[in-house]
């Protein structure tokens, strides 16, 4: 594949499906937040905490197992997030009440928060870097694949297994564990960096790249808030808002959803072609006419095509995100660097839920204006931070490289 060789093959598979198990993960309590506030008697602001919860935290897995990844090796704490993240989903199920569910939920957050870059971090620097534009789009796919994933189980499952079942579903990943321990090899940079005893320490890039960090973060945010802003609340917008039945929902996700693998695999090789940026902004720039279809239209067709365009270009963007900012940053930190970024502006963003929710609540039940709006706004702010970012397309993974420079154009 791709001239690939055999373990650059089962690092990509591995790494994809890291990222489409944590998203199945994640994606579960989506379609169960009206379940959820039935169950535990409370109203679905109360509810939506959960999914804030979950973002707000992550940042700190991310610093955690990032830099546990830069001082120990990509694939072990690979597999201990794995492991936390799979027990704390098992865990929820068995929640006895909503304290107890968001404090679980919290703990969730924080091993899901790990692996983003530390995947990322080990699928950039084993696989060719001729793929590198492909490798991100298919690592990026994983996200909207593990949401497909969730929109199966829910329209197959939960009328037999309530929701409480869909969440012990959720343990699946340890079956990753044993591929992961005797098939994937060890990140080649990172084993180059330590043969020669380079520094890992956080703080010093931190100071030296503090203006990329910065607009890293924000970066994040915007994009977090264009993906969260366009799936968190979709399935209860069909639900409340149209009436749909499970299946009906489940049929629509499944739909965007392949669009959103599409979408990352198709821009995440464009990027190749055109570079990182060009990519970027023509994707984002794209969602801006299907929002009247995807948010304001009737009936589950139109708004299953609305859908269908609209994830096709959100997760086109983020399709090239894994490549961009295992790109810009310092070859030493991208286990962490990009991770804790990325959950920085998960940080942020954490709010879009709760925020999404109480404008629909002070509209009418309206979520589909209170999506429309998010989607808007941060479709513009991202097509404008990455026009004054520059590009790097081509740029080196494997070299000793000790920055980048600033991203932000001169």
């Amino acid at each position: 594949m791709f001239g690939w060789s055999s373990q650059q093959r089962n690092v990509a598979i591995a790494c994809f499906l890291s990222w489409t198990l944590d998203a199945f993960d994640f994606f579960v309590l989506v379609f169960l937040l009206s379940e959820i506030a039935q169950a535990f008697s409370v109203g679905m602001e109360q509810v939506t905490l959960a999914i804030l919860l979950t973002l707000a935290v992550r940042p700190i897995g991310a610093l955690l197992f990032g830099r546990a990844a830069e001082r120990f090796g990509r694939k072990p704490i690979l597999m201990l997030n794995i492991l936390f993240f799979s027990a704390f989903e098992l865990l929820s199920a068995a929640a006895p009440n909503l304290s107890i569910f968001l404090l679980l939920r919290v703990l969730y957050g924080v091993a899901m928060g790990g692996i983003w870059g530390i995947a990322s971090s080990l699928a950039m620097e084993t696989i060719p870097d001729r793929s590198r534009g492909l490798m991100s789009g298919v690592f990026q796919a994983g996200y909207p694949f593990g949401y497909l994933l969730a929109a199966v189980a829910y329209g197959a499952l939960f009328e037999l297994i309530g929701w409480r079942g869909m969440f012990i579903i959720g343990a699946v990943p340890v079956l990753l564990l044993p591929f992961i321990y005797f098939k994937v090899p060890e990140s080649p940079v990172w084993l180059a960096a330590r043969a020669r005893k380079e520094s890992t320490a956080l703080l010093p890039v931190l100071k030296s790249h503090w203006k990329l960090c910065i607009y890293l973060v924000l970066l994040m945010a915007a994009f977090n808030f264009f993906s969260h802003g366009t799936q968190d609340l979709y399935p209860t917008f069909l639900k409340t808002q149209h009436g749909f039945d499970p299946k009906t929902i489940s049929i629509i996700a499944i739909s965007y959803n392949i669009a959103s693998i599409l979408g990352g695999i198709f821009f995440g090789t464009l990027s190749e072609k055109i570079g990182r940026k060009k990519a970027i902004i023509i994707a984002a720039l794209l969602a801006l006419p299907v929002i009247p279809l995807w948010a304001f239209s009737g009936g589950s067709l139109a708004l299953g095509i609305g859908a269908f365009l609209m994830q096709f270009m959100v997760q086109g963007a983020w399709g090239v995100i894994p490549t961009y900012l295992n790109e810009l940053v310092p070859a030493n930190t991208r286990a962490v660097l990009p991770g804790f970024v990325y959950q920085l502006g998960n940080l942020i963003a954490s709010v879009n839920a709760t925020l999404q929710a109480t404008i629909a609540e002070h509209h009418g039940q309206n979520y589909g204006l209170a999506m429309a709006i998010i989607a808007g706004t941060v479709a513009i702010v991202i097509a404008l931070l990455v026009f004054f970012g520059r590009d790097t397309r081509g740029a080196s993974l494997s070299g000793n490289n000790s920055g980048t420079g600033l991203v932000i154009k001169s």
